[in-house]
């Protein structure tokens, strides 16, 4: 079955590869909010409506379109992406030993229908001592991850445990995507 991703990353297309989509990627022409001071759930709700909304304009919506905006929030503040070696360095510190929560929403639109849910997963680290984040940030990997850390990769090591979807954390929620499918009526039965 063919969907529509509202994005160019790499994970999530993968994610849907995996199982099983026939993944068309037509990223959103969409300025994301940063939220200022909007509740970061209202924010990823919003910036992944207006990725759907812009992307259904252009492609239709007689394919399913799939449109996400994933956050970290720790201490009730979204962090970005590190823009550079040292604020990478100080965002894992920041984390280090303590519980953050990753956001995603997520919005779908399919014949005249848009769905629109959040997902939430909690990643506690390891308490990290600062030559294993010096070591992780040599390896350039979190240099071009928001929150400057992929689990899915040497990231991995950091986590010491999640408390639900692990799928989340690399940026989509695929349980959360099936049901949302499920509601709007999309046959999703050969993709399980």
């Amino acid at each position: 079955m063919q969907v529509i991703l509202a994005s160019a990353s790499p994970r999530r297309l993968r994610l849907l590869q995996n199982i099983g989509f026939d993944v068309k990627v037509h990223p959103a022409d969409f300025v994301e909010s940063s939220g200022g001071t909007e509740p970061p759930e209202k924010t990823v709700l919003a910036n992944a409506f207006g990725k759907c909304q812009a992307v259904c304009a252009v492609c239709g919506d007689n394919v399913p379109a799939v449109a996400a905006d994933t956050v970290v929030v720790i201490n009730g503040m979204i962090l970005g992406k590190p823009d550079g070696k040292e604020a990478a360095v100080e965002m894992l510190r920041l984390l280090s030993g303590r519980e953050h929560r990753v956001l995603t929403g997520v919005s779908v639109g399919y014949r005249g229908k848009k769905l629109t849910n959040v997902c939430e997963t909690r990643v506690f680290f390891r308490n990290l001592a600062e030559n294993k984040i010096t070591a992780y940030v040599a390896t350039v990997e979190p240099l071009d991850k928001a929150w400057a850390y992929g689990i899915q990769g040497k990231g991995a090591l950091l986590v010491e445990k999640i408390d639900s979807c692990y799928n989340n954390v690399v940026g989509l929620p695929l349980t959360c995507l099936y049901l949302m499918f499920e509601k709007l009526g999309v046959n999703v039965e050969g993709q399980q």
